[in-house]
């Protein structure tokens, strides 16, 4: 510690401490405007200035590091004159509308003026006006009260790297500004509010700004990252968001969904506020007893092969183990799945396979100190903007970037070695770097003899493997594919991020098995700064997959089929279970088609707009006898129950999530359901009561936590007390451990990891002449998922109010296609419509669009094939014609 004296007091700071900080910590107040601790020091605004003997003029105490000895006087006559002046230059034309500002009372330039005693203006006001932008849905920048702090600019480069507003100009016509002068919506802004949550006035603010009266910390309920809330009540309705600082995975930052994606939905007038019951084709408002008994006495009617359930990547932890639980203890089936099937099956699959265990390795957290980052079928600053926030940074820091994906995403654009390659390529793409850094003696002999076995297996197979030939394959030159295999081979620590783009194919699991590959072959396993890092898209699809809503495993993967395991919860719940490995999603679909499936109960699901040719799957479920659908909103799946049992949200309940780096964290309620809507898990466990079911009668989610986590060993050690401080990452065996960061780091959850060969085979559809184009999907970083919370958000649906067709610029041309016209997109299952936007960095014959509206439901025309391994289908290739409407 350095010993530093400020104002006669003797101060302990730590070393790289600025004098700011230390007089902070240590409760002695220096007023500034341009500081925020998460900020770079930057000396702008000259307030925090101090007397420092042995120094010449006035320091700012915010970029001034603290020395041995050091004295400091923070409140001098020299000191005091100026602050004032500094102040008067502010005010000279500052608005001083403080009393219908939109920050009164919370304006920092307002409290620093007061602190000071700041009582009369000395400098003639001036009256200069300058530009209002009011483009953005959710905030406006109003010069007229800028005191060019540059907290906005700074957040905007080291929080989000972003980049889209700076300070431009010079001198007095210094502003913030964009490019080219462009409203913000029409630069790369991506809407996240950092900017606006540190402008100490209202130079950037909301356009909605109510002052609550309460809060709560939650967790986000969108992608996998895990970010923290708090949610800001005023009486009974949320009224703002900010980040958690707190949060360890977020540290107060959010995106554009988390900060302002919330209110909207949760408080929509479309929310179900109580169960309907179909009456004579019309849907009637039921009491809650009236529903409940009507789904359990249409459930018992069927015998257990011809009932299923979907459970939900938005439920708790909680709630997908009772609904698991009722799925095999009631209905007395092992028919129990969920949406992972449509995402990270085949990590599940393949990483258990390659490592023993099916999970993200590293933590969110470390990534920061990998060397080089190898992101391979992921938008990862559009589909998980906070782990992009540290990527960009991270880059901006040195580390190296290789990026592989069809489409040019954002991050492409930082990469020093971009690979386009051609979609469904990805197996030909790992092999041939793997091939690369075998034959280069690029490998690492000493982790794949101790900790690796089915090296020689893998060489063997890749022996005759021609690189020229799969550089044709992928379409990428074969130079980029060796500098690839060379810069992440010769980078320690070097990390992998997948996502969609790697498991939404008809070989999915090998695509993993084969990322496993290159991983264990460079000895990026078991180091902070590396490791295989699947990217969960949804915010509990980690944990729902943990609770066992799949249908061959209990609770933390403990398989159905292994007789000590089911007698372990057959004992723990009182009842027989089936040993029979149940259906997945797309194999439930297939029996409903086939009338072997004649009920069905859905939690959150919305199977039409999110399964692939969604027109089958309407008609399939078309078919069923009975269909209860417990949700939050009427959606265009809840549209053919017979039952549709109302929700709470997640803001409205209790309970944990699991993030995408395993880590168990608390949702906490901040305010009550609407209307009579009711928390899953409370829905689901009336149900296993009124069926008869046994071990039912739970006063709430920490009893059903308690239950499983008896049942889990990964989650044994974990309980709602320890989660108080931040959350744990599994496994975590007992209540002594300290949860597990970084998995395999002595040694793989299977003993050695194991080297996988893996062959290439062609995605199930082609280009041909009459579908000459290959389709691929994604997300939109406004939109999530089926749109069934963002499209209810007023501001995400002007920032993207329809589905866009991503088309090549000589694609376009010669098709007579110009941006913003109709285009009809048509593959082997159907046709839909969508405006066309050119992009000069997509490859030709390859077209881009999301999913997220019904009006073009895309899943329509994507293709139901699917990896034999998990049964994920191949989402990101179809085979598609375009027409000018």
């Amino acid at each position: 510690m350095i010993r530093i004296t400020i104002d006669a007091r003797e101060i302990r700071a730590a070393e790289g401490q600025t004098v700011l900080e230390a007089a902070r910590k240590a409760g002695i107040y220096v007023p500034t405007l341009c500081s925020s601790p998460d900020l770079k020091p930057y000396g702008g605004c000259r307030l925090c200035v101090v007397e420092i003997d042995r120094m010449r003029g006035l320091p700012t105490a915010c970029t001034t590091p603290v020395a041995e000895g050091m004295t400091v006087r923070t409140d001098t006559p020299a000191v005091r004159d100026a602050r004032l002046a500094v102040l008067d230059l502010i005010l000279a034309e500052h608005p001083l509308d403080c009393l219908t500002c939109v920050k009164n009372q919370r304006c920092e330039l307002q409290q620093v003026t007061a602190r000071l005693g700041f009582t009369e203006r000395h400098l003639p006001r001036r009256s200069r006006v300058q530009a209002i932008d009011d483009s953005n849905p959710f905030f406006r920048l109003d010069r007229n009260y800028c005191i060019l702090c540059a907290r906005c600019t700074r957040a905007c480069d080291e929080i989000s790297g972003n980049n889209a507003i700076e300070i431009t100009g010079r001198g007095y016509d210094s502003r913030v500004g964009t490019a080219g002068d462009r409203p913000i919506t029409e630069t790369n802004c991506r809407s996240c509010g950092e900017c606006v949550v540190r402008c100490p006035v209202a130079a950037l603010a909301p356009r909605i700004d109510t002052i609550p009266d309460n809060e709560q910390a939650t967790i986000c309920p969108y992608c996998g990252v895990g970010c923290g809330l708090i949610l800001k009540t005023r009486g009974a309705r949320i009224v703002s968001i900010s980040g958690d600082s707190s949060n360890p995975v977020s540290k107060g930052r959010l995106c554009v969904k988390g900060r302002y994606g919330v209110t909207g939905f949760v408080h929509h007038p479309d929310r179900l506020t109580g169960p309907l019951v179909r009456k004579n084709g019309v849907y009637t408002p039921v009491p809650w007893d009236e529903a409940l008994e009507t789904v359990c006495s249409r459930l018992a009617q069927y015998k257990p092969s011809e009932v299923a359930v979907i459970s939900s990547a938005k439920a708790t932890n909680e709630e997908n183990y009772l609904i698991q639980k009722l799925a095999r203890a009631v209905l007395e089936t092992n028919s129990i799945d969920h949406c992972a099937r449509l995402c990270h099956a085949p990590t599940v699959a393949g990483l258990a396979a390659a490592f023993g265990s099916g999970a993200m390795t590293n933590s969110i957290g470390d990534l920061k100190k990998a060397a080089c980052f190898f992101i391979i079928g992921a938008n990862t600053s559009e589909s998980h903007p906070i782990i992009g926030f540290d990527l960009k940074q991270a880059i901006k820091n040195g580390a190296r970037l290789i990026v592989a994906n069809p489409a040019p995403v954002p991050l492409a654009s930082r990469a020093d070695i971009y690979l386009q390659h051609t979609p469904g390529s990805d197996v030909v793409l790992l092999s041939a770097m793997c091939k690369v850094i075998i034959s280069e003696g690029l490998f690492d002999r000493t982790f794949i003899e101790e900790r690796t076995e089915g090296f020689e297996e893998l060489a063997a197979s890749l022996a005759d493997f021609s690189l020229d030939q799969a550089a044709e394959t992928c379409g990428v030159p074969l130079t980029d594919i060796k500098a690839a295999a060379r810069l992440y081979a010769s980078s320690q620590p070097a990390a992998i991020l997948y996502a969609m783009g790697i498991t939404q194919h008809s070989h999915g699991t090998e695509n993993v098995l084969a990322v496993a590959n290159l991983a264990m072959l460079t000895g990026n396993i078991g180091k902070p700064g590396g490791g295989v890092n699947p990217l969960r898209g949804q915010n509990n699809v980690q944990g729902a997959c943990d609770m066992g809503a799949l249908p061959d495993v209990y609770p933390g993967y403990q398989k159905v089929g292994d007789a000590a395991t089911r007698r372990k919860f057959e004992s723990a719940w009182g009842v027989k279970l089936p040993y029979r490995r149940g259906l997945t999603v797309p194999e439930i679909l297939d029996s409903i088609d086939r009338g072997k499936i004649k009920a069905l109960y859905i939690v959150g699901e919305n199977l039409i707009l999110s399964e692939p040719d969604s027109g089958r799957v309407r008609q399939a479920l078309s078919k069923l006898e009975f269909l209860a659908i417990q949700d939050i909103f009427i959606t265009e799946t809840a549209e053919l129950a017979h039952v549709i049992l109302a929700a709470a949200s997640f803001a409205e309940k209790e309970g944990t999530f699991t993030n995408t780096e395993r880590r168990v964290q608390r949702l906490r309620q901040a305010i009550q359901p609407a209307g009579e809507s009711r928390p899953d898990w409370w829905i689901t466990a009336e149900l296993g009561k009124r069926l008869g079911g046994k071990g039912f009668n739970y006063s709430g989610p920490e009893q059903i936590f308690n239950e499983m986590r008896a049942l889990t060993p990964s989650y044994s050690g974990i309980s709602y007390h320890r989660l108080e401080s931040g959350g744990l990452q599994w496994p975590c065996p007992d209540e002594d451990h300290p949860g597990t960061p970084i998995l395999h780091a002595k040694q793989f959850a299977r003993g050695r990891g194991i080297f996988k060969p893996v062959g290439y085979l062609p995605p199930a559809e082609q280009p041909d002449a009459d579908f000459p184009f290959i389709l691929t999907t994604g997300r939109s970083p406004y939109h999530f998922h089926t749109g069934t919370m963002t499209r209810r958000v007023t501001g995400l649906k002007a920032l993207q109010p329809r589905e866009i067709l991503e088309i090549a610029s000589s694609d376009a041309a010669r098709l007579a296609i110009s941006a913003g016209d109709t285009v009809r997109v048509t593959s082997r299952r159907g046709a839909v419509t969508a405006e066309a936007r050119i992009n000069r960095r997509l490859k030709p014959g390859v077209v881009f669009m999301s999913f997220h509206f019904p009006e073009t439901n895309t899943n329509i025309i994507t293709s139901p094939a699917s990896d034999p391994s998990s049964g994920t289908p191949e989402l990101k290739v179809a085979a598609v014609r375009l027409e000018k409407v």
